[in-house]
């Protein structure tokens, strides 16, 4: 038997081999990767301590060894073959499987403005290094898009004494998912730090050394910095005839219509209960979904739901949510010393996202108990009372 093959050797696709070994697979199990490190977890990447970027392995050497997981590291695939369930692989050979999982993960979106190849990404621990080791004390910094992760290198970057503007088209900072007055409290915090943040604005050419907006107004740049999100990597997928919108369409199983081929983590867009396919991008997603797919690679029935937990730490600020979180709130939990937790409902009174902002970790309790309590019908009042008790609240449903 030709065994389980992972394309993608990041959080969701390595740990997915591990999570099929714990469900029972004795068969054999390849992990292809195209960097040539062992993989790392991508998140503290953006968060670098005194001694620079932090490279956190996901496992080691001895790990994969002990659980008999083959890991080919500088290696793509180039095509899959369906009919013959036998990938074309970057070293000119083949590798036949019985269970393909996709994991290619996604890429990070580049300018399209002329001259837009002179702005680097951040997704690679490579990005990370070449981004923090270009960036010193002065150094005149373009941030080009205000999400999560332009805002936390603006963070950290401010705190080297950069000089850091952050350009966002969008009408405000952290327009995707993030509550506004939570992104109105974040932005303020920026300035009060020494971030130019400019929203509604338009790149009409970057060069080497300079930012040009389309008012005409030039930026003075050392290091411009692309962070305008993430496209998933569905080529392959693609060229091998599977459903893609967004992402490589799975069910709940997150099997594709190839019962076996299977995708997880950012490259996939999982079928909802409304019949359309949701892509999410977090790092417990990558967790989820890996449970997911190693229990069905090994002939299990799980299904994948959310929704997934995120997070952001800027300055002594934590930003926590999870689901659905746009729109009016049901309800707003004030938990004191500047911490707030907003809840939000279905038309049905069902919780559906919450998300919260505070000094450190001041609204994780509150979120993580919020996430465990999605779908439930719960009463505003309760959840705005800061001295009803979340776990009471949670036994009850």
């Amino acid at each position: 038997m030709a065994g389980i093959v992972i394309v993608g050797a990041g959080e969701c696709g390595l740990r997915a081999a591990f999570a099929a070994r714990n469900a029972g697979y004795a068969g054999e199990i390849t992990v292809i990767g195209a960097e040539t490190t062992l993989p790392y977890e991508r998140p503290p990447l953006s968060k670098p301590d005194a001694a620079g970027v932090i490279e956190k392995p996901i496992t080691s050497k001895e790990a994969l060894s002990a659980c008999a997981i083959a890991l080919r590291s500088g290696v793509t695939v180039t095509e899959i073959d369906r009919a013959n369930r036998q990938l074309q692989l970057s070293v000119g050979s083949a590798l036949g499987y019985d269970k393909l999982l996709l994991t290619t993960g996604a890429r990070p979106r580049t300018l399209a403005c002329p001259g837009g190849e002179h702005a680097r990404v951040f997704r690679t621990i490579e990005d990370a290094r070449e981004v923090f080791r270009s960036a010193g004390a002065s150094t005149r910094v373009t941030i080009v898009g205000a999400g999560l992760i332009g805002l936390e290198l603006a963070a950290v970057l401010i705190g080297r004494c950069a000089k850091v503007t952050v350009l966002e088209a969008g009408p405000r900072p952290l327009g995707r998912n993030v509550p506004e007055p939570f992104a109105m409290r974040l932005a303020e915090r920026h300035r009060q730090r020494g971030v130019d943040i400019r929203c509604g604005v338009a790149l009409r050419v970057c060069t080497a050394f300079s930012v040009v907006l389309e008012n005409g107004q030039t930026i003075d740049t050392d290091l411009a910095v692309a962070a305008i999100g993430v496209t998933p990597n569905i080529d392959l997928a693609e060229a091998a005839g599977l459903t893609t919108q967004n992402g490589i369409c799975v069910d709940a199983g997150l099997r594709t219509e190839d019962p076996r081929i299977f995708a997880a983590g950012d490259c996939a867009a999982v079928q909802a209960p409304d019949g359309g396919y949701r892509h999410y991008e977090t790092w417990q997603n990558a967790q989820a979904q890996r449970d997911v797919a190693g229990a069905n690679l090994a002939g299990g029935d799980a299904r994948f739901s959310g929704p997934v937990w995120f997070w952001s730490d800027q300055y002594d600020l934590g930003l926590q949510g999870f689901g659905e979180t746009e729109g009016d709130p049901a309800a707003i939990r004030d938990l004191g010393n500047g911490a707030e937790v907003r809840f939000y409902s279905n038309d049905a009174g069902q919780l559906i996202g919450a998300a919260g902002l505070g000094p450190s970790n001041a609204v994780s309790r509150d979120i993580k108990i919020a996430q465990r309590l999605a779908g439930a019908t719960l009463d505003p009042a309760l959840l705005a009372d800061a001295n009803q008790n979340m776990k009471k609240l949670l036994r009850a449903a």
